[in-house]
C-alpha cells in the first residue's frame, strides 16, 4: 500500500471535529471517526501525493508509526472511505 496512489472516495465527506474528523460515506451510509489529526492530514493529502508513503511523509508521520497508519488506511479502504487512484492515461498524439 505504501507505494500505491490512493484518494478519498468521491462519496465521502470529512467533517472536522476537535478530535480529528468524522468521515461519512453517502453511498453505504458508514460513519467513521478519525481520531488523530495526523491521520486526517494523511487522508486529505492522499490526492496530492503520488503514493501513501509520500502522504505520510508530507504529514510528518514518523516512519516508526507507519505500520499503524497503514493499518488504519486499510480499514478505511475496507469500508470504501478511500479508494485506489486510477493511473492517469497519457494522451495519444
Amino acid at each position: 500500500m505504501l507505494d500505491e496512489p490512493w484518494d478519498l472516495s468521491s462519496a465521502v465527506a470529512l467533517r472536522p471535529e476537535p478530535f480529528g474528523a468524522m468521515a461519512y460515506h453517502f453511498g453505504n451510509r458508514k460513519l467513521t471517526f478519525l481520531k488523530r489529526m495526523s491521520l486526517v492530514e494523511v487522508v486529505r493529502g492522499l490526492a496530492q501525493q503520488p503514493d501513501v508513503r509520500s502522504a505520510l511523509v508530507a504529514a510528518d508521520v514518523p516512519e516508526s508509526h507507519w505500520d499503524g497508519y497503514v493499518a488504519a488506511l486499510r480499514g478505511l479502504a475496507a469500508t470504501d472511505m478511500i479508494r485506489p487512484r486510477a493511473a492517469k492515461k497519457e494522451a495519444v498524439a
